[in-house]
């Protein structure tokens, strides 16, 4: 099975192409589904994460909040690393594991969507990569309307993160998600055609819709 990666910046718009992508057909592996399932209440991540941690990064009902760590670990470097270095070698097994039950069932093709592709280096493992870009004015705009954040937050999460630019610059193919929704799903739809095409699948396994 050939995988490849999915990625952009928050607030970019990656989400909808997967969206598109699964619509299709296509199998689409979500790395932030893996690192909830990787953390889940009385999972030895979550433990490790209360250690690191504390029982402030726990909702009443003795899960992870989600929020409450994220506030922590966009505005403290050290913190981030602590929470990485427990969440990503969790994901990676999890991905695994994903993608071998795939590859049973005879998929020949799939997308491995992940935020920090570039960051944690794993890009040549996924190649092609695709980047979803869009302004940062836009990714604070969407951002703040889904999650209910304050600009400043927003803007400090984007700044955890690789440039956009940089991540445009580094990808196979990039989807400009600044324009209309049928815009950027047309793109999708052409940038998964040509990659088919590139690993050799016929891209009508995966019909447009």
């Amino acid at each position: 099975m050939r995988l490849f990666g999915l990625t952009g910046g928050i607030g970019s718009g990656k989400s909808t192409v997967a969206r598109r992508f699964r619509a299709r057909g296509l199998p689409v592996i979500d790395a932030d589904e893996l690192a909830r399932d990787a953390v889940a209440k009385g999972s030895d991540g979550l433990a490790e994460i209360v250690q690191a941690f504390g029982d402030g990064v726990l909702t009443t009902t003795g899960e992870l909040d989600r929020k409450a760590v994220a506030a922590r670990v966009f505005h403290d470097e050290g913190a981030r690393r602590t929470l990485n270095s427990i969440v990503h070698p969790r994901v990676t097994a999890l991905s695994i594991e994903r993608v071998a039950a795939l590859d049973a069932k005879g998929e020949p093709l799939g997308c491995y969507e992940v935020p920090l592709l570039f960051e944690t280096r794993i890009e040549d493992a996924l190649r092609p990569v695709v980047v979803v870009s869009a302004p940062v004015e836009v990714q604070v705009a969407r951002t703040m309307a889904r999650d209910g954040a304050t600009n400043d937050d927003v803007l400090a999460r984007i700044r955890a993160q690789l440039p956009l630019a940089e991540k445009a610059s580094r990808a196979d193919y990039v989807i400009d998600n600044s324009g209309s929704v049928d815009s950027t799903l047309a793109r999708a739809d052409d940038v998964l055609d040509a990659i088919c095409r590139e690993v050799g699948v016929d891209p009508s396994r995966y019909p447009r819709p």
